[in-house]
């Protein structure tokens, strides 16, 4: 284990693993057992990772919950989960006091004052009835149970329709538990950088998505130093590199914009030379964006391609993706990754198709509860992640948005994503968000709602224009809305389904 940081507080590796280990003797006391769930609604915090590494010490599974779910969400995923207990911030409780199950023990966390700061809420203690997450773990004398191999973490992801699904992997051989850490530790640089207690990291993004988490929780495990952002800012990120002379970066393509959108006398204020390597994923990054980005920190822009069912499967650096622009990779010998059409026969290369993907040798994984969805998601002895895309010649895959995103209009493939990379580059849109709505003569119409930067005047007649000269007719929104703020998640990913949700409310078609 290594030290986390957040805030002010500090919490040192023999402190995490002494915490982490009463833990587990406190969800064994609980009922919870090898092959158990227990639910972790909470921000970024110190008891994210004593929780966790308690549920792998007893064979059971940590289960992180996106805490901006409403009620029912949450209801949902509690039930689904068969949850044995949960653990949660304080300030969380009121909003879904009334989805907590009933019998179910709840642990609750004191929201600490950085994250208090970071969301502007008064810090909240454990409120009247409810267990307190320390006092709770000083009742208990440190777990001494039989060694077991922790599970890993199941995390809800959501598919192209309905309710999110538990990707739960079962419990890995030696073998292939050597083979995940191979991968993660060569996705995330925690390999060739030295000695693991020498890097210092930032987890920047929430840690109930799928790759904060296992970023997160692999450089805890390896003994490097963590520090805990509660809330993405672009310039603290770059007072936290200074600071603690931090070496390796986990980020998505949103971060990089928003750090580009700092002034120039803002980015040049901060020393980023510890910096060794830094990597994203998650979603496209537009070639400007990206590079920029490299002419400012240098080639240690680094990218991989994956899903949480799949495990990342390709991987860039950035000598890769300067002589490839917009590639997300190459797949790594262990993986194995084909671009398919319509007929489910391989594409030649420059062939936009569906992209399939697995990792030879990894524990098998199964939704949680719902064995069908997992067979019903493999096409061809591989899994398909969701995205459309095409290899070039040279084997390097690219991405062009993902299937659930693509708008079908008159029967021509429109990919929002093409349409957003060229709105990022217009002077004064902060950001945007495009997607497909209604439409009675094409089927579905391109639709753009953006965010103007501060100050900046711009119209629906101004974004058009600039549009006219970047892409073809087509591809063209019928309707632009400007909106003074974009829902978005704490990564500062927007929440593109809320946007899309109330057009076709009570139609039949994927949301």
């Amino acid at each position: 284990m290594g030290d986390l940081i957040s805030g002010a507080r500090r919490l040192g590796a023999d402190a995490l693993g002494e915490r982490a280990a009463r833990a587990a003797a406190g969800f064994a006391s609980l009922g919870v057992g090898a092959g158990d769930l227990v639910a972790l609604y909470l921000r970024n915090d110190f008891p994210f990772f004593e929780a966790s590494a308690a549920a792998g010490l007893i064979g059971a599974y940590p289960t992180p919950v996106n805490w901006h779910y409403t009620p029912d969400e949450a209801a949902y995923l509690f039930e689904n989960s068969g949850a044995k207990a949960i653990v949660i911030h304080a300030d969380l409780i009121p909003a879904i006091r009334e989805a907590l199950p009933p019998g179910v023990p709840v642990l609750v966390v004191p929201t600490p004052p950085e994250i208090a700061e970071a969301y502007g809420i008064d810090p909240a203690p454990a409120p009247p009835g409810f267990l307190d997450w320390s006092s709770w773990l000083e009742g208990f004398a440190p777990y001494e149970g039989p060694p077991t191999e922790a599970p890993g973490t199941i995390i809800y992801t959501s598919g192209t329709t309905g309710r999110p699904k538990g990707v739960r992997r079962r419990p890995p051989s030696p073998e292939q538990a050597a083979l995940t850490g191979l991968i993660i530790g060569r996705a995330f640089g925690f390999m060739g950088f030295g000695p693991p207690d020498e890097i210092v990291t930032v987890v920047t993004g929430p840690m109930y998505h799928s790759a904060p988490n296992a970023y997160g929780l692999a450089a805890a495990r390896l003994g490097a130093t963590v520090i805990l952002q509660p809330r993405f800012d672009p310039e603290e990120l770059l007072q936290l590199i200074e600071r603690h002379r931090v070496t390796h970066l986990h980020m998505v393509p949103i971060m990089f914009h928003r750090l580009l959108k700092l002034p120039d006398a803002v980015r040049a204020r901060y020393d980023l030379s510890s910096l060794k390597f830094v990597v994203h994923a998650a979603a496209p990054c537009p070639p400007p964006i990206k590079r920029a980005m490299i002419e400012w920190w240098g080639p240690v822009i680094n990218e991989y391609y994956g899903s949480t069912e799949v495990s990342a499967v390709t991987f860039c650096t950035s000598e890769d993706w300067l002589s490839h622009p917009g590639t997300v990779g190459r797949p790594w010998p262990e993986t194995d990754v084909r671009v398919i059409g319509l007929d489910g026969e391989s594409l030649p290369p420059g062939e936009v198709g569906e992209v399939l993907a697995r990792t030879r040798g990894m524990a098998d994984f199964t939704y949680h509860g719902d064995d069908q969805k997992r067979a019903d998601s493999e096409k061809a002895g591989l899994i398909a992640p969701g995205d459309i895309g095409y290899f070039d010649k040279d084997g390097f895959l690219y991405l062009c948005d993902r299937a659930k995103d693509m708008i079908i209009s008159g029967g021509v493939n429109i990919y929002p994503a093409e349409i957003e990379a060229e709105l990022l580059k217009m002077p004064g849109v902060a950001d945007c968000a495009v997607f497909g709505i209604p439409d009675e003569e094409f089927g579905e119409g391109v639709y753009a709602v953006v965010q103007p930067s501060e100050g900046a005047d711009v119209t629906e007649a101004s974004v058009k224009a600039y549009l006219r000269e970047h892409v073809a007719g087509y591809k063209m929104p019928r309707r632009v809305d400007l909106a003074a703020d974009l829902p978005r998640e704490d990564s500062g990913k927007i929440f593109k389904r809320k946007l899309r949700e109330p057009f076709w409310a009570g139609l039949e078609r994927r949301i």
